[in-house]
């Protein structure tokens, strides 16, 4: 229901995780041997059954070597295994919550990085009435990524971001509902050391505690 909500960056669609080489790698050279760990690391990991990976075409204009990957939030996901992804007929067409995880690779580095590695991401999350003018739903907002990065050990430097309250009514004979109220968070970071599996595990936590899903376990 309602009208697509497509943020600036990545755009994609559900589907199959692909090889590799395929894998929303957008420069046509071969790419290093480092951004090829990175990449397997991020795609290794199992998250939690509620979460659906959908590959996606990175922006190739930020950095020479670019990846990218969606996480949705399917609560009725829980009779597939994790991190299956869905196909388009699994009624996921416009999730509550979403994110998008951008992998940055520039040998040479760029100013403000402090690496030749980074980290992007964007999640939006649809809120509930009684959310809405919170003051204080920004630092939660961004909790939930500083918490998520702590939890599993997802070593960083250079973190920044936005946290941004957005709402949107439609007019005339645009179908669905007339407003949408959402969180939107913006953030990127340099990861420290070889292992890029922590990043990806930390990045579904923060799609998990954006759609409001209990933690793994909970009755």
């Amino acid at each position: 229901p309602g009208h697509p909500r497509t943020p600036p960056g990545a755009p994609g669609g559900p589907g199959p995780l692909r090889p590799l080489e395929c894998a929303g790698v957008t420069d046509a050279t071969a790419p290093p041997p480092q951004f090829r760990r990175a990449v397997a690391a991020l795609l290794a990991i199992r998250p939690r059954p509620e979460l659906v990976l959908s590959p996606l075409d990175a922006p190739p204009r930020l950095a020479p070597y670019t990846w990218a990957l969606e996480v949705a939030a399917d609560p009725r996901n829980d009779r597939r295994g994790a991190g299956e992804p869905s196909s388009s007929s699994d009624g996921l067409d416009e999730p509550d919550t979403s994110g998008r995880l951008i992998l940055l690779h520039d040998p040479r580095g760029q100013e403000g990085w402090e690496g030749t590695f980074r980290l992007v991401c964007f999640v939006q999350a649809r809120l509930e009435p009684e959310q809405l003018g919170d003051e204080l739903l920004p630092m939660v907002a961004w909790s939930w990524l500083t918490e998520a990065l702590a939890e599993h050990g997802a070593s960083h430097t250079a973190l920044a971001g936005t946290v941004t309250q957005t709402s949107s009514v439609r007019f005339g004979d645009l179908a669905g509902d007339r407003r949408d109220d959402d969180v939107e968070l913006r953030a990127s970071w340099t990861p420290l050391g070889s292992d890029f599996a922590p990043h990806a595990e930390a990045f579904c936590s923060l799609v998990a505690s954006a759609a409001g899903l209990p933690p793994v376990g909970a009755v």
